[in-house]
């Protein structure tokens, strides 16, 4: 099984690692992190999350050979911070985030994540999510299904594709990808379709709708930052714009004085930034990275570190 690891070098240099500290991934996949961080440690202990079975099963074949000095939590990173408490850790060194899916999950059909495979419409990071993107597409109402793929795809032929979809369950149920894909085609222009692939983007939106993406990265990053020890450091890939300005959003708001009491000659420590912005502007791949994988093209690093 191939899995590709995107901006690994600069994830681990900015993440700093203390040979001896704790540190977490939220978000496991394929351990291609994770064990680039097991590797650096000596007395240091590694948590890492992810919601995806066959996943773990894979990642803790390849970290036992590794060190035993980790612990895979079976669990949506939106609960960070009450599971690494049951572990009794309050505080840590480090946390990373690498969001979106991997190539692995891309890549197995029955998962149906790629709009370019012929499989089930599931799209569940977490097999065990009742939620199915087969429920969404044949069950939504219009106006659901359309403010969906604005809101998660910033598609401009939201509404036209949603009665697309509708229009044709009407005669029978929607089952497959590609079934979808060639709904999609019939909701907008055609020249638009080979151009703008709104198929790319609708996928998208219903996968961040199935697993409820954003709600729960918003969420988890503010208790990731809390959780940091001073001098922490907290990384975060985002593979599209939605990810990236929810991030963004945050670091911007914990790293600046609070606009309440700017211009104050002493600003009350309640006020005062939590955090420090390591890159102001986010890391991309490098060209020799672009030519040796296509999908890393829209990733974006960035990195705080606590005060």
């Amino acid at each position: 099984m191939k899995h590709y690891s995107v901006l690994k070098k600069e994830l681990i240099d900015g993440l700093n690692i203390n040979p001896d500290g704790i540190y977490v991934d939220a978000t496991l996949g394929y351990a291609g992190d994770s064990s680039e961080i097991l590797k650096r440690m000596k007395r240091g202990f590694l948590f890492a999350f992810d919601q995806d079975e066959e996943a773990i099963k894979y990642s803790d074949d390849i970290l036992k050979n590794i060190s035993s000095n980790y612990k895979i939590i079976y669990s949506n990173f939106k609960s960070i911070k009450e599971k690494l408490n049951e572990e009794n850790v309050s505080k840590v060194d480090g946390i990373i985030y690498d969001l979106g899916i991997s190539s692995p999950q891309i890549d197995e059909d029955y998962r149906g994540f790629s709009f370019m495979k012929n499989a089930e419409l599931d799209m569940r990071m977490d097999l065990n999510n009742p939620l199915t993107a087969k429920y969404i597409v044949n069950n939504y109402k219009l106006e659901d299904l359309t403010n969906i793929f604005y809101k998660y795809g910033e598609e401009d032929f939201s509404k036209s594709i949603a009665s697309s979809i509708v229009k044709a369950r009407k005669n029978t149920e929607i089952n497959t990808t590609l079934e979808l894909v060639e709904i999609i085609k019939q909701g907008v222009p055609y020249k638009y379709f080979v151009t703008k692939h709104p198929e790319r983007r609708i996928f998208q939106a219903i996968r961040i709708e199935v697993n409820d993406e954003l709600n729960v990265l918003s969420s988890s990053i503010n208790d990731a930052i809390d959780m940091l020890k001073p001098g922490g450091r907290l990384c975060v890939i985002t593979f599209h714009s939605l990810e990236d300005r929810i991030v963004k959003k945050i670091f911007k708001e914990k790293s600046e004085v609070n606009d309440l009491v700017k211009g104050l000659p002493i600003i009350p420590e309640e006020y005062r930034p939590i955090i420090k912005l390591i890159n102001k502007k986010p890391i991309l791949p490098s060209n020799k990275e672009l030519d040796e994988n296509s999908r890393s093209k829209s990733a974006k690093l960035r990195i705080i570190e606590r005060i």
